[in-house]
């Protein structure tokens, strides 16, 4: 696979956007999603990076989750920004990322990713639940690099 384009269809792509739009119904928290081919930096400096690209470091509680996926390096990494990381234990996105990878294993990549964002939604929840003055700050958009 050397494309990005290549990685997932359009309607897949529209699956994600609705995952995070159901996974967002129950938090205060922004998942976003970025996808690029190949980074030759350190995968998690790289997702910082983007994160900081697509503003997700500017919501008013800091809860802004990134799941980035470097398609050809065969690598993903989900970031979260300082808020989150203030208030849940140091392992709190391992479960997470348990879920994606076991379906990434199978080349399963849309399942992982919907699977991410549905669990990181729940994990949020717990922290940053939903309140009916709550906006949505963030793009639901796939970005792609």
């Amino acid at each position: 696979m050397s494309k990005v384009e290549d990685f997932l269809t359009v309607t897949e792509e529209q699956e994600i956007v609705d995952a995070i739009l159901k996974a967002e119904k129950n938090t205060s928290g922004e998942i976003r999603v970025h996808i690029e081919a190949h980074t030759q930096k350190d995968h998690y400096k790289r997702a910082k990076e983007v994160f900081h690209l697509l503003k997700m470091d500017n919501t008013k509680q800091e809860n802004g989750v990134l799941i980035y996926v470097a398609v050809n390096d065969r690598k993903f990494v989900i970031c979260g920004d300082k808020g989150i990381d203030k208030v849940v234990p140091s392992n709190f996105w391992q479960t997470t990322k348990d879920t994606i990878q076991s379906h990434f294993i199978k080349g399963a990549y849309k399942e992982g990713i919907i699977a991410g964002i549905l669990k990181a939604g729940t994990e949020l929840n717990s922290h940053f639940p939903w309140h009916s003055d709550d906006t949505n700050e963030l793009s639901n958009e796939i970005s792609k690099g």
